[in-house]
């Protein structure tokens, strides 16, 4: 069977178009067509259901689908496996982080790394550190660095890289700015601007209210740090925000005791995948860059 026919498939059904599959594959649209009908005459079935402008997955499309990610997923584990005997740190390294990572702590990593080993190729995607998790998990990113998940997911491997506090923070004109303590109950009784339901970041937060009975009233909600600290600085609410954003005279850091909470940020790799020279080259760059005194192996 075809490999390259199996790869316009897997991206025509993934975007559901031959044109986006085509530039995802850098082809023309007429060469990914080809390749799709040479894999419907190989396995004498139609594969894609052609309604006017429409694509969808035939029957016989949704069974190949996720055996032909397998296929491709096994061959390109065997490539890279072979590809790491020679010690040679190049290709290409497909990796997702989040915008607030990719601000504030790769730069020194990305620019050390890219020093280092200049034959690689960067295709960086910047998405929600779940989102990466779940990309990963699929087998699109070989590699995310993002906010680590709060529990363990099934067939991800994760490894710490930065300890990250978190910080209540309000504006410098908020009524609880002039308070030297604030207790937890003082600052859930204003509204707060806080990232996404459903988030990390969000779940560490609520993990750490909820044996305490306190809830919140949450006000706007984004998954964009930078977004929050603008609402905050302009008095829309209090938030809770990373201890790299709270050096900023507009806003107010609270002492709050009875509460401390942090994140770690590290590395994201699928369990049954065999990491690139690339890839374990960019983790070890990231760990250069902040050091934890414990780091388990990938």
């Amino acid at each position: 069977m075809d490999i390259n026919a199996l790869k316009a498939f897997l991206a025509v059904a993934e975007s559901a178009s031959f044109s986006l599959a085509a530039e995802q594959l850098h082809l023309t649209q007429p060469a990914v067509s080809k390749r799709v009908a040479s894999l419907e005459g190989e396995l004498n079935t139609r594969l894609f259901d052609r309604i006017s402008r429409r694509i969808s997955l035939t029957e016989a499309g949704r069974q190949l689908l996720p055996r032909a990610r397998q296929m491709i997923y096994e061959l390109e584990d065997i490539r890279r496996s072979i590809s790491n005997l020679n010690g040679e740190v190049g290709g290409r390294l497909t990796m997702g982080t989040s915008h607030h990572i990719g601000l504030r702590r790769l730069p020194p990593a990305l620019k050390r790394y890219s020093r280092r080993y200049p034959d690689v190729q960067l295709d960086i995607r910047f998405m929600d550190s779940e989102t990466a998790c779940s990309t990963v998990l699929q087998g699109d990113l070989e590699l995310a660095i993002v906010t680590l998940p709060t529990e363990p997911i099934v067939n991800l491997t994760t490894r710490p890289i930065w300890h990250d506090p978190l910080l209540f923070v309000v504006s410098i004109e908020h009524p609880l700015a002039s308070r030297s303590q604030v207790s937890l109950a003082d600052l859930v009784s204003y509204q707060a601007v806080l990232v996404a339901k459903g988030t990390y970041t969000q779940r560490i937060l609520e993990q750490a209210l909820q044996p305490l009975g306190l809830s919140l009233k949450i006000g706007m909600a984004t998954s964009y740090f930078e977004t929050l600290k603008m609402m905050v600085s302009i008095g829309l609410g209090w938030s809770l925000l990373p201890e790299t954003m709270t050096h900023d005279p507009e806003l107010k850091v609270l002492e709050i005791s009875e509460l401390r909470l942090s994140r770690t940020l590290g590395a994201v790799t699928h369990t049954n995948r065999t990491l690139s020279n690339a890839a374990q080259a960019m983790v070890e760059a990231c760990l250069e860059s902040a050091p934890l005194v414990h780091n388990p192996a990938l």
